[in-house]
């Protein structure tokens, strides 16, 4: 299935993503909120009443500011390239991630093999391949 082999430093920088996964889709959630319910400063403040002055449109202003906040995009990206992967994947794929990055009891690879009853290497393999499929998806390589 890995046609071609991921940078270490990418493939260390998507499994710390996958271990954040939780935390990512809260402050993904917190970030939309922190936009959503900002208040809208007008840029002519101060200046005469015959300065002119753009009519305001908060649902448009809000609206760009979701669409053009970098951090947020960058996010929802990461995100959407995990949450993609992890339904196109088996279902053994989705056992290794699970007992991997987003179990909390801090497995070894016998254990989690032990959990996900197949060899340690076989899960090795999953994990691999889902971490190549997130690059791919996210256009890292």
């Amino acid at each position: 299935m890995i046609a071609e082999k991921l940078m270490p430093a990418t493939f260390r920088h998507i499994e710390a993503e996958l271990y954040a996964y939780h935390d990512t889709k809260k402050e993904i959630k917190k970030l939309r909120e922190q936009i959503l319910h900002s208040s809208y400063i007008d840029e002519n403040s101060g200046q005469g009443s015959n300065s002119y002055r753009t009519p305001s449109r908060p649902t448009e202003i809000i609206a760009t500011r979701l669409t053009t906040d970098k951090r947020l995009r960058n996010l929802e990206e990461i995100v959407e390239a995990i949450d993609r992967t992890y339904e196109q994947v088996t279902d053994d794929h989705r056992k290794v991630i699970k007992a991997k990055y987003w179990n909390r009891k801090n497995l070894t690879w016998d254990g989690i093999a032990k959990e996900c009853n197949m060899h340690r290497n076989t899960a090795r393999k999953y994990r691999d391949e889902f971490v190549f499929l997130v690059a791919q998806k996210i256009g890292w390589r």
